[in-house]
């Protein structure tokens, strides 16, 4: 190495000035620290923006995005009013949508459209699709040319597809251009995007060719050109495919962007490895939350919007609970004469209530993934029938011991085992069949396997086990 003199460019790390302390906001267990966030809302109270800036300024917007849905909804709006233009608008895509909506509609749509400028174009797109059709035609209208056609397209693509997803920020080239002309290009060209691995190929009429990957353009010749060293883009992602279609194909090849074509097959972005691993997340909370029936409830939302969420759900439950009870009355006779099926009842519908839950997740979670289809659907069902048989064999043991020493009597302990395997049975069939029934005639497997699981786990087990205490014992139903 050659020896710097003492003008040399090299910094003495002792005459360098110290470097801001950075600012911590998590405890040690992760969590939001309490002295941070009080200081930030002391900041708020007193109108301090320069305190505010020295606390939020160098926050990564995930970071900027927690802080705001810890802090309340007016101070809120009072640290993007005193941020001013040091306020990170990327932190909008970080929080729940009930919140950005609050935010963004408290601005006008003139700061929006300045906010929008400086977005990347999927952040902008994000921010852009949630409000009024009246207002996002006010805030393009005030964005330069070429960005307010690219944000355009990108809306009108459908929701929760990879065009919404896209940057529409990409670098392509000519396939005759050489490894130095490209680099060249790269240098000097102060419109590329921050951040990219990939360079395209294109055509004249901007119809994906291939695709080159910075290390090997680095690797190369400068004489060498890029349609020598190009390969086919393999797994180019059409702009109408579902989000969560496009993440399963990040998934199996392991990519880290992909080109995004229209249907003449032009390249009209690039999907990354960030946005996919938003989507993933997105679409796992939407399953888990649908399970539940809340649909895409989020914690920020007001009470008037969570009830209209649950009730739908809720009063399905409550007709299903009805059609239950009305299995029980068939059998009230046999239940006057037994009080001791009263108290086991329960015990056979909650059993298959939870079995037919287990089996209902991984059959949602399997038709999510693409890991169940007709062609293994058949050994799928089977598996899942013998492992109900194999639980409900050993349940119906360990429980009909339970009960004939508790009632003292043997004759109940067979007839709650019989009637625990028969639900179990049901509950395994149920589990796998209806999300698969409801996959096929296109409603939602997460949002509607639920209620009619437990149905027919509640209406099974109560039936098998009444039905047969009231033939077992010899009395009548009512």
């Amino acid at each position: 190495m050659a020896d710097r003199g003492p003008d040399s460019d090299v910094l003495d790390p002792a005459a360098a000035p110290e470097a801001a302390e950075r600012v911590e906001i998590y405890d040690a267990d992760g969590d939001f620290d309490a002295g941070y966030l009080h200081r930030v809302t002391e900041a708020i109270a007193a109108d301090d923006a320069l305190q505010l800036k020295q606390d939020v300024g160098d926050l990564h917007e995930s970071e900027l995005g927690d802080l705001l849905e810890h802090l309340s909804p007016d101070d809120r709006q009072s640290l993007v009013r005193l941020m001013g233009d040091d306020f990170d608008y990327a932190a909008l895509t970080e929080v729940d949508e009930a919140i950005r909506l609050q935010i963004v509609d408290a601005m006008p749509n003139a700061q929006i459209a300045e906010a929008v400028r400086a977005l990347d174009s999927d952040d902008a797109v994000y921010i852009l699709e949630d409000l009024e059709e009246e207002d996002r035609k006010e805030i393009l209208a005030q964005l330069p040319f070429r960005e307010r056609i690219r944000l355009r397209r990108a809306l009108e693509y459908p929701d929760e597809s990879a065009g919404r997803r896209m940057q529409t920020e990409f670098v392509a080239v000519p396939p005759y251009w050489t490894v130095g002309q490209t680099i060249d290009y790269l240098r000097d060209e102060a419109g590329l995007p921050d951040n990219f691995s990939q360079i395209f190929v294109v055509d004249p009429s901007f119809k994906l060719l291939g695709a080159v990957d910075l290390d090997r353009i680095l690797r190369m010749r400068r004489p060498a050109t890029i349609e020598e060293i190009m390969h086919e883009t393999r797994h180019a992602i059409p702009a109408d495919m579902d989000q969560e279609e496009a993440a399963q194909i990040f998934e199996q090849y392991d990519l880290l962007s992909a080109a995004v074509v229209d249907a003449t097959e032009r390249l009209v972005g690039v999907l990354t490895i960030d946005d996919v691993v938003d989507v993933i997340q997105q679409e796992a909370e939407e399953d888990l939350l649908r399970l539940g029936g809340v649909g895409d409830e989020e914690l920020s939302d007001t009470v008037a919007t969570t009830v209209r969420s649950r009730f739908l759900w809720l009063f399905i439950n409550l007709v299903t609970a009805i059609l239950a009870s009305l299995v029980i009355g068939l059998f009230d006779a046999t239940i006057e004469q037994m009080v001791a099926l009263a108290v086991l009842m329960p015990i056979v519908a909650s059993m298959g209530g939870n079995a037919g839950t287990q089996t209902m997740t991984v059959a949602v979670r399997a038709l999510a993934t693409r890991d169940i289809d007709i062609y293994n659907a058949g050994r799928v069902i089977r598996r899942e029938l013998l492992v109900g048989l194999v639980n409900g064999i050993a349940f119906a043991v360990i429980i009909g011991v339970v009960a004939g020493l508790w009632f003292q009597s043997r004759g109940l302990g067979e007839v709650i085992g019989i009637a625990l395997i028969i639900n179990m049975v049901a509950a395994a069939l149920a589990g796998i069949l209806i999300p698969l029934l409801l996959d096929r005639v296109g409603a939602d497997p997460a949002l509607a396997s639920g209620t009619f699981v437990t149905t027919v786990t509640d209406v099974v087990g109560f039936f098998a086990f009444l039905g047969l205490a009231a033939w077992w014992f010899g009395a009548a139903p009512g």
